[in-house]
C-alpha cells in the first residue's frame, strides 16, 4: 500500500489531471484541424480525437507565447499531437500489460486518490466536481477509471526501473573522465561580515571608534559571530554576520580582493567604503579546482543510476508496444 502511494504521488500531482482546472469547454482553434473521429486503436480500445483535444487543450495557451511564428506554433501542435497520442496508447497497452501480469489495485486507495483530488483541485467542493464532469461528458465512474489507469501506469513504470545492478567503479571512472569540467569547482570563501553603517549625518568619526572596538574585541578572542550579532548594521546580523559561501565575483571588488586573500580563520582591519566600513571574516576557503573522483563518486553513481534506470524503463516500454496490436488512424 504503501509503496503504491508513493510511486502514483508524482504521477497524480503533475498529470492526472492536466485537463481539469484549466480544460475550456469550446475546443481551440488550433485544435480544430485535426478533425473528428478516431485517431487510433490500441488493444481494441477506440481513441478518439476529441479525447486527443482534450488532452492538448490545456497546452495551447503555453505553446502561442512561446511560439515565435505561426509555422512554427504548427509544427508543435504537430509533434505534441504525436507526442500525446502516443502516451494515450502507451497508457492503454500498459493497463493492459499489468492485467495479464495480475497486478492489483486495492479499491480504497483508487477511493483516497478520488477523494484527495476533489479536495485538493475543487476545494472539498463536490458539487463543482460534478458540474466539470458533466461539462466534459464524464460520470464519476468514468472518473475513478482514469485514476486507475494512471496509477496503474506508474506502478508498472516504476516497477520495470527497480531491478538495478551496482554501478561498476569502471563505469563511474569513465563518466568522471569524460565529464570532469561538470565537477570544476571554483575559488570560494565562506564568508562573515561586520557592516557598520552612520545614522543620520553622524560621519564617519563615530563608526571608526566603533570599528576599533571590534577589532579590540576580536583581538582579544572573542567570537567574530558574536560580535556581529553585536555591533554590526545589516540584515545579517542576526546570523552572525554569515554570508554563507561566496565566489569573488559576489561582491564588489575592494571587498574580494580584501576577504580573498584572508588565511581562513582570520579578519581583516576596517575597510572604509563609501561613508560604509566592512570588517570581514574567512571562515573557511576553497580553491579552485576539479573535484577529485572520491568527492563526488556518490554524485555520479546517483546520475548513472538515473540514466540506466532511463534505459531500462524504455527497452521495457519498447517491448510492451513491441507486443500490442496498435492502429494509427492520423
Amino acid at each position: 500500500m504503501k509503496h503504491l502511494r508513493l510511486f502514483s504521488s508524482l504521477l497524480l500531482t503533475t498529470c492526472l489531471f492536466q485537463s481539469s482546472l484549466q480544460a475550456q469547454l469550446a475546443p481551440d482553434p488550433a485544435l480544430l484541424r485535426l478533425g473528428n473521429g478516431i485517431a487510433a486503436i490500441a488493444e481494441g480500445q477506440i481513441i478518439t480525437v476529441e479525447a486527443l483535444r482534450r488532452e492538448l487543450e490545456p497546452i495551447i495557451p503555453r505553446l502561442r507565447v512561446e511560439s515565435k511564428s505561426a509555422e512554427e506554433f504548427s509544427k508543435r501542435i504537430d509533434q505534441l499531437s504525436k507526442e500525446v497520442l502516443q502516451n494515450m496508447i502507451d497508457r492503454i497497452i500498459i493497463v493492459k500489460a499489468a492485467e495479464e501480469k495480475g497486478l492489483m489495485i486495492p479499491p480504497s486507495y483508487i477511493e483516497q486518490e478520488y477523494d484527495d483530488v476533489i479536495q485538493r483541485d475543487f476545494g472539498g467542493d463536490r458539487g463543482r466536481f460534478l458540474e466539470y464532469l458533466r461539462a466534459r461528458g464524464e460520470t464519476a465512474r468514468d472518473f475513478r477509471k482514469d485514476i486507475y489507469k494512471r496509477v496503474v501506469v506508474n506502478v508498472m513504470r516504476q516497477e520495470s526501473r527497480r531491478s538495478q545492478s551496482e554501478v561498476s567503479p569502471e563505469r563511474i571512472e569513465e563518466f568522471y573522465v569524460k565529464n570532469k569540467i561538470r565537477f570544476y569547482q571554483a575559488e570560494a570563501l565562506h564568508l562573515r561580515q561586520i557592516i557598520l553603517t552612520p545614522l543620520a549625518d553622524e560621519g564617519l568619526v563615530p563608526l571608526r571608534q566603533t570599528a576599533k572596538k571590534v577589532i579590540d574585541e576580536l583581538n582579544s578572542g572573542a567570537n567574530f559571530g558574536d560580535v556581529a550579532r553585536k555591533y554590526s548594521q545589516d540584515e545579517m546580523s542576526r546570523n552572525g554576520g554569515d554570508w554563507g559561501w561566496i565566489e569573488r565575483k559576489d561582491i564588489r571588488k575592494e571587498l574580494s580582493d580584501a576577504a580573498f586573500n584572508l588565511e581562513a580563520g582570520s579578519y581583516s582591519q576596517p575597510i572604509e567604503i563609501g561613508g560604509t566600513i566592512f570588517i570581514l571574516y574567512a571562515e573557511d576557503k576553497r580553491e579552485e579546482m576539479i573535484q577529485p573522483i572520491v568527492q563526488v563518486r556518490d554524485i555520479i553513481e546517483n546520475v548513472l543510476i538515473g540514466e540506466i534506470a532511463r534505459e531500462t524503463q524504455d527497452k521495457w516500454l519498447q517491448e510492451v508496444r513491441n507486443e500490442a496490436y496498435v492502429r494509427y488512424f492520423m
